[in-house]
């Protein structure tokens, strides 16, 4: 196998180019050279699971471009690895960053703006023989809804902005790394995981300290809209962290399908990657007695032997609907702010 996945990388560098130089009819053509003859896609609330380059040109593609005009891809993160989770091994990439357009006709019922609109994206790509055979695009349409003047949530526990990529501007990873940089990458990240995979709540340890054992003093956690972005451990447990833990009860962590590191970044995603029940409070939302998926994209930037920034990408229309609230249903009925 070759180790820098350059051949893996040209494809998926290929199929951005002729897909996003594509005009929106021949967008099914694109998606069928470059992709194979299973093509298994996930997606966020409401595409969800959509098999084969046609559905995911007709169902997914052809309407964002239609609503987002002169459709921009702003790349902050590009990397692949192999990887070794059981039933989805083999060579991955992954590309994250915004899909920038001018919001000029409805999306999803969301009315448009006529201004730029930023849809925050992370996609993972599985590419078999020169061909992508499954891909997971996790994109926050919330944030969209906030960009567009809608308040989908009730006021965020942290910061809403446009999201910017590391802060060493490093994560675009066209040419071979080092592979000892990935496999300390993938420690880290392994490490962390595996520290708080088995919580229950109720730990006499505090917060911050079992933080401060994976992260740096000075981490980003670039979350998503309905919880928003926060800076420093201490920000981090007041923010998102502590609330999160207070707001679940019955937590089962339902493993990765796939989790890589090259350089000095990773991710892992999940189809769902959590399943928990609200006890209250959390985004502003009422307990439940149901429980409810999390589908969950998060990557990492490493600093040293610990973590330093994160952006996660979670479908909280999805979680949310579980809970009987239909967020996008309501979004399409309301008035912006």
């Amino acid at each position: 196998m070759d180790m820098n996945f350059s051949e893996q990388k040209q494809v998926v560098k290929k199929f951005y180019a002729d897909l996003d130089a594509a005009s929106e009819q021949d967008l099914p053509a694109i998606l069928e050279q470059y992709c194979g003859a299973d093509y298994f896609w996930r997606g966020f609330h409401p595409f969800n699971e959509l098999q084969g380059a046609e559905q995911v040109a007709t169902t997914f593609w052809q309407p964002l471009r239609t609503a987002l005009t002169s459709l921009q891809r702003r790349m902050d993160i590009f990397m692949a690895g192999e990887n070794k989770l059981p039933n989805h091994e083999g060579v991955w990439v992954i590309s994250m960053g915004h899909l920038m357009g001018l919001f000029d006709t409805p999306w999803l019922g969301l009315a448009p703006t006529g201004k730029i609109a930023m849809l925050r994206y992370c996609e993972f790509h599985k590419v078999e023989q020169g061909k992508i055979t499954e891909t997971a695009m996790f994109f926050d349409i919330p944030h969209l809804m906030m960009q567009a003047g809608l308040s989908p949530f009730p006021p965020q526990t942290a910061a809403h902005l446009v999201q910017p990529g590391p802060v060493t501007h490093e994560g675009l990873m066209f040419d071979p790394q080092d592979p000892e940089e990935g496999r300390k990458t993938l420690a880290a990240i392994e490490y962390m995981v595996g520290d708080i995979k088995t919580w229950k709540g109720g730990r006499e340890e505090p917060l911050v300290d079992e933080l401060r054992r994976s992260w740096t003093e000075d981490m980003i956690w670039w979350g998503p809209a309905g919880i928003g972005a926060t800076y420093t451990i201490e920000r981090y447990a007041k923010q998102h962290s502590g609330p999160f833990r207070a707001g679940f009860k019955d937590r089962i962590f339902n493993g990765h399908l796939c989790r890589i590191a090259e350089g000095q970044f990773g991710g892992f995603f999940g189809w769902p990657n959590l399943s928990l029940t609200p006890t209250g409070g959390f985004m502003g939302m009422p307990a439940s007695t149901l429980a409810g998926d999390m589908r969950v994209i998060d990557m990492y930037r490493r600093e040293g032997d610990k973590l330093a920034e994160n952006w996660i990408f979670i479908d909280l229309l999805h979680f949310w609907k579980m809970q009987g609230v239909d967020i996008l249903e309501r979004m399409q009925t309301v008035p912006r702010t």
